[in-house]
């Protein structure tokens, strides 16, 4: 199921506590939402944060794809959210706080069964755990296989968050690079789909979020997750290609197709050497359902 998952170029966290929210981030054109019960909501809210959500989750009638990012599965509290917020409109669940495969494994089961519950087909469900721990950083290749529903997983690195208290670098594009790359050398080689990453903070900043979003995509990444509705035309930007780098695409594959008539397995393409290779590539960034 989880090789169905659509690619999501921009994820945008909204608070579980404003649910009212959504249509902002469904303007601001984000390919999804994360309803946030997790660290946007006090102690003292999750209760009526948890009804806010399953009802706006139920009610939701917008293209953008919903998530909801819940607490810590470490108790039967941590079930019945789930259970509260599983419905067919959702997408999918965040996991926070994972130290490795187990924790997914317990929340595989746990969502079968609320698909069983709600009558949704196996695997409807798409699971995104958080690695903010050394432990499930480091474990990041087994996590990605402890279940097929696991989608959109990836370094999500941010200044002074869980993954910076966790690993304890000064965060800067060049510190967290290898982490970044690591973590995602290890989805790739799971065969999860659709990796993304994050985080940017610097609201003001879209210079500053523009190189750390190209510099994501340029590692292999397919989108990132934001925290403000002005980021996400700039994400969107990053994740898209041009309609020129489309269009080359194109031109590319004739041109190998044209050689491959001729009896000719490469051939010189606008200066550089291509073959089967760089067409196959080339088909499957055409053939993307987001393109």
């Amino acid at each position: 199921m989880s090789s169905e998952r659509i690619p999501l170029r921009s994820l945008l966290f909204v608070p579980g506590t404003r649910t009212d929210w959504l249509a902002k981030a469904e303007a601001a054109g984000a390919d999804a939402a994360i309803l946030d019960l997790e660290d946007a909501v006090p102690a003292g809210g999750k209760a009526e944060a948890r009804r806010r959500v399953a009802a706006a989750v139920a009610a939701f009638d917008g293209r953008m794809a919903l998530f909801v990012r819940v607490n810590p599965l470490d108790g039967w509290a941590g079930a019945e959210e789930l259970r509260a917020v599983a419905h067919e409109r959702l997408a999918g669940i965040v996991l926070p706080k994972v130290t490795g495969p187990d924790d997914v494994r317990l929340a595989d089961r746990l969502l079968g069964w609320c698909e069983r519950e709600h009558g949704l087909p196996p695997g409807h469900l798409a699971l995104v755990p958080l690695l903010e721990t050394a432990s499930a950083l480091r474990g990041a290749y087994e996590i990605a296989r402890a279940a097929a529903r696991v989608a959109y997983l990836g370094a999500v690195t941010a200044p002074g968050g869980d993954v910076a208290r966790a690993v304890g670098y000064r965060w800067s594009l060049e510190s967290t690079l290898g982490l970044r790359s690591r973590v995602l050398l290890d989805v790739r080689a799971a065969g999860t789909p659709n990796p993304v990453a994050g985080l940017w903070t610097g609201i003001g900043d879209l210079d500053g979020l523009r190189a750390f979003a190209e510099q994501n995509r340029s590692l292999g990444y397919e989108g990132m997750m934001a925290i403000h509705p002005s980021h996400i035309p700039v994400i969107n930007e990053a994740f898209s290609p041009t309609a020129d780098e489309l269009a080359r695409y194109a031109r590319l594959i004739a041109a190998v197709e044209a050689a491959q008539a001729g009896g000719a397995g490469a051939v010189t393409f606008e200066g550089e050497m291509v073959d089967e290779a760089m067409a196959a590539t080339a088909r499957a960034l055409l053939a993307r359902p987001d393109r």
